[in-house]
């Protein structure tokens, strides 16, 4: 499992026929400081995860397989699930 933040999302003109519908995110890598740390990856995404938000991603590709429904998908990563963060209080 890998800790992430989106940073955008990802259109493919032509992909692999268990891949259409499925929402396509790119997601930096964090360190354990939250800090970017490596190269981002491409995670599919059930969940509906926003720009900016943490997330944590499955690299184990049967997961994501079985979430597409194809064992034979080239899938990998699947977003398992959204970090919520504590919301800041206006100042007064």
């Amino acid at each position: 499992m890998l800790l992430a933040r989106v940073e955008g999302s990802m259109i493919a003109t032509r992909k692999h026929p268990s891949l259409q519908g499925w929402r396509m995110l790119i997601c930096q890598p964090l360190d354990a400081r939250g800090l970017a740390e490596g190269t981002p990856v491409i995670a599919i995404d059930p969940l509906g995860a926003g720009m900016h938000q943490k997330v944590i991603i499955s690299s184990d590709g049967s997961a994501a397989r079985l979430a597409v429904m194809d064992d034979k998908s080239p899938v990998r990563q699947i977003i398992i699930a959204i970090i919520d963060e504590p919301e800041k209080e206006a100042a007064a």
